[in-house]
C-alpha cells in the first residue's frame, strides 16, 4: 500500500513538472547584428577588435508559446545594447553592458513583463542592465524559402531597424572566411548574413548608429 502511494505521488509529481516544462515552451524567429564583421576572416576580425563590435541588436518574434504563463503568440521584443569591450572577443571584459528592452505594444501589460523577463533570459548579461524599456510597433519578418536564406527585415518603431540578405560570392573579401564569431544568445539554428542596414536612433545608450552593407547578422530561430 505504502509502495503504492509512493508511485502515484511520484507520477503526479512527474505530471506537474511535465506540464509546468510544457507552458514554458516557446520558439520563433531570431535576428541578431553587431558593429563588428561576425562572418570574416582572422586578419579582417583582429584588426576590429578593441575598436568596434561593443553595439548590437537583437530580436525574438514569438512564432508560438508562452513565458512565465504569459501567452505570447504573435509578438516580438528587442533587446538593444553597449557593451564595454567587443563581443565575443575572448580577451574583453565588455560586462556591465547598457541596454534597452523594446517591447511590442500590441501586447498587454502582462504580456509586455514576461516579454521583457524572456529578453533577459536569453540574452543573459548582454541584457542584464536595462536603463529603459519602450513600447513600440515591433516587427520581425524572416524568410524561410531556400531562395531568399538570410533575408530578415526588423522595425522597432522609429528606434531600430535590421535589414538583412544572404551572404553570397561578392561578400567574399579575402577568400578566408569563416563564421568567426558565434551568436550572441542561444539558438536552433542560424546562418550568417549580411545586414544591410542597421540602425539605432534612440534613448539609454548614450550613443546611436547607422551602418550599411557589414556581414555582422545572424538570422534563425529559437526554441526554449
Amino acid at each position: 500500500m505504502k509502495s503504492r502511494l509512493l508511485i502515484q505521488v511520484f507520477a503526479a509529481a512527474v505530471l506537474l513538472s511535465a506540464t509546468g516544462l510544457a507552458a514554458q515552451k516557446i520558439s520563433g524567429d531570431y535576428i541578431e547584428t553587431r558593429s563588428a564583421d561576425i562572418y570574416t576572416g582572422q586578419c579582417f576580425a583582429n584588426g576590429e577588435v578593441g575598436l568596434v563590435g561593443n553595439q548590437a541588436i537583437l530580436g525574438w518574434r514569438v512564432q508560438k508559446g508562452s513565458w512565465n504563463g504569459v501567452a505570447l503568440d504573435g509578438l516580438t521584443v528587442v533587446g538593444v545594447l553597449r557593451a564595454r569591450a567587443t563581443l565575443g572577443d575572448p580577451y574583453g571584459e565588455p560586462y556591465p553592458a547598457k541596454a534597452v528592452l523594446i517591447v511590442d505594444d500590441h501586447a498587454n501589460d502582462r504580456q509586455r513583463a514576461a516579454l521583457a523577463s524572456f529578453a533577459q533570459k536569453m540574452g543573459g548579461e548582454l541584457l542584464a542592465h536595462v536603463e529603459r524599456v519602450i513600447a513600440a510597433p515591433v516587427d520581425l519578418e524572416v524568410l524561410h524559402d531556400h531562395q531568399h536564406h538570410g533575408t530578415a527585415l526588423l522595425r522597432a518603431g522609429h528606434f531600430a531597424t535590421v535589414q538583412t540578405r544572404g551572404i553570397g560570392d561578392k561578400d567574399h573579401l579575402c577568400g578566408n572566411e569563416v563564421t568567426f564569431y558565434p551568436p550572441l544568445t542561444e539558438v536552433a539554428h542560424s546562418m550568417p548574413a549580411v545586414a544591410v542596414t542597421d540602425e539605432y536612433q534612440g534613448p539609454g545608450l548614450g550613443v546611436s548608429w547607422t551602418s550599411h552593407g557589414k556581414r555582422s547578422a545572424f538570422v534563425g530561430t529559437f526554441a526554449q
